[in-house]
């Protein structure tokens, strides 16, 4: 690249979500979930038979739209640790423009609906593709707006990115404030984005003579116009959209029951895919409809990088493709008038941000166990200390560590000046300090000391730390 609701939602184990809308038998392995796309590219040695394989080249290739974003994105970016090793955001989005305001009510911009990141290490070896429940509470950086503007820093749930980016209708514009609040959160550079609007999802389905799935409950979703029995059906058009679409209205509610029904539905869609590589008709059709939805920068914009992708995805064994989502628990244990969001779990999802980075692999399995040990940001008691010499350091970082849930219990002077930022803590609250220093660049190590404040997690602000790097 060169307002929050007052529905409670749980979480319900990701085997769990997926299995109410299992998508019956059509399951395929984990590398389908990223080259769905990947087979159809694939197929234009097929479709090339008969002499019709340039026509068919040219017309797919420039259907892809193009955005370059290196321009809005700044110049404080993160370094990429391993040379060799990219991470693409995979973005899921909705303009609601025509046909598509009836699924959004008073949505006038571009929506994000699934947010993701696949990692690819230099090795190439292995791969991990990070999900983002689109009501992760995150901090949202100033992006530039349509209209020449500039937002103000502030809180909000991460697919606003999207949508303040997108506010004149233009991809480039989203893309480069959704790198931008992922690459804040997260210390990881985005060297790629692809954007898939789901304008063309419905044309990709019905190409491929709809898709089957199997809820075990009936789904009866107004906001997503979907009104489906239990069973096994094969399902199309509206129905299909509505299906990846519905969430409210089946299972526990929740943004991360959701993301496994849309993995599901990939998969299927993936194996119907590679099921329809020798039917031109059906491969020409869903060709056309992933192609005139696809936007991405130039270094992925065309059928030749895509299908360099997915040759380097392909090789991978499908044991060592990742999928899992960031570590997070419900908002409302932090504070309680919000039952809407989710905020990341720390030190868990700061670990899995760090492993990436320094291109180590990282498996469901290992987030799946450590994210079970969960320390709410509310419970960690702090006391800031000043050690800068610059009046009304701690109460600044105080004022941050409180927007991040957690519990202030004071602010002070260090006894002398401080060139490092130091956290320290009583026995017994090794596990509150460590998800406090996650949340600090520079990799703060946590430190017990003996004659702590009993209770009281101390993080004495050195001159090494800015206060906009805080939580």
């Amino acid at each position: 690249m060169s307002g929050t609701g007052t529905r409670r939602r749980g979480h319900a184990p990701a085997g769990q979500a997926r299995g109410r809308a299992s998508a019956g038998g059509a399951r395929l392995t984990r590398r389908g979930r990223i080259l769905a796309w990947g087979a159809g590219v694939t197929s234009l040695v097929v479709l090339g038979i008969g002499g019709a394989g340039a026509w068919i080249y040219q017309d797919l290739n420039g259907n892809i739209q193009q955005a370059d974003v290196d321009g809005k994105l700044g110049e404080n970016r993160p370094v990429n640790l391993s040379p060799g090793s990219k991470n693409i955001m995979l973005v899921g989005s909705d303009s609601r423009d025509g046909a598509n305001a009836e699924y959004g009510k008073d949505l006038t911009t571009m929506q994000s609906d699934t947010l993701m990141v696949l990692h690819i290490p230099a090795s190439r070896e292995w791969a991990s593709v990070v999900s983002f429940p689109r009501d992760s509470w995150v901090e949202i950086p100033s992006c530039e707006k349509g209209d020449g503007s500039s937002s103000s820093v502030h809180h909000f749930k991460i697919n606003e990115a999207f949508a303040i980016g997108g506010t004149s209708g233009k991809v480039a514009g989203a893309a480069a404030c959704s790198i931008k609040t992922i690459e804040a959160n997260t210390g990881l550079r985005i060297d790629n984005f692809m954007s898939i609007d789901f304008s063309g999802f419905k044309g990709m389905v019905d190409a491929l003579d709809g898709i089957e799935v199997c809820p075990e409950e009936a789904i009866h979703d107004k906001k997503a116009r979907l009104d489906l029995p239990a069973g096994c059906q094969t399902i199309r058009g509206e129905k299909a959209l509505g299906y990846v679409r519905t969430r409210y209205s089946v299972g526990d509610g929740s943004d991360i029951g959701r993301i496994g029904r849309q993995q599901e539905f990939m998969d299927a869609m993936a194996k119907k895919a590679k099921s329809k590589l020798t039917d031109a008709d059906a491969m020409y059709g869903f060709l056309k409809s992933v192609t005139k939805s696809l936007t991405a920068d130039p270094g992925l914009a065309g059928l030749e990088p895509l299908y360099g992708l997915a040759n380097e995805l392909k090789g991978i064994d499908s044991d060592r493709l990742n999928f899992f989502t960031v570590p997070n628990y419900g908002r409302e244990a932090d504070d309680p008038s919000d039952r809407a969001n989710v905020v990341w779990q720390y030190p868990q999802a700061a670990d899995v941000f760090t492993s990436l980075a320094k291109d180590k692999e990282v498996t469901k399995a290992q987030v799946e166990a450590a994210k079970k040990d969960v320390v709410y940001a509310s419970s960690v008691k702090v006391q800031v200390l000043n050690g800068t010499g610059v009046g009304g350091r701690a109460a600044a970082v105080g004022e941050r560590l409180t927007t991040a849930g957690y519990s202030l219990a004071g602010t002070g002077n260090a006894s002398g000046t401080a060139t490092k930022t130091t956290v320290t803590y009583p026995a017994g609250l090794e596990r509150q300090a460590a998800a406090l220093a996650s949340r600090l660049p520079g990799g703060v190590k946590a430190a017990q000391d003996a004659s702590a404040a009993a209770g009281v997690v101390t993080l004495t602000v050195g001159t090494d730390l800015k206060v906009d790097q805080v939580a």
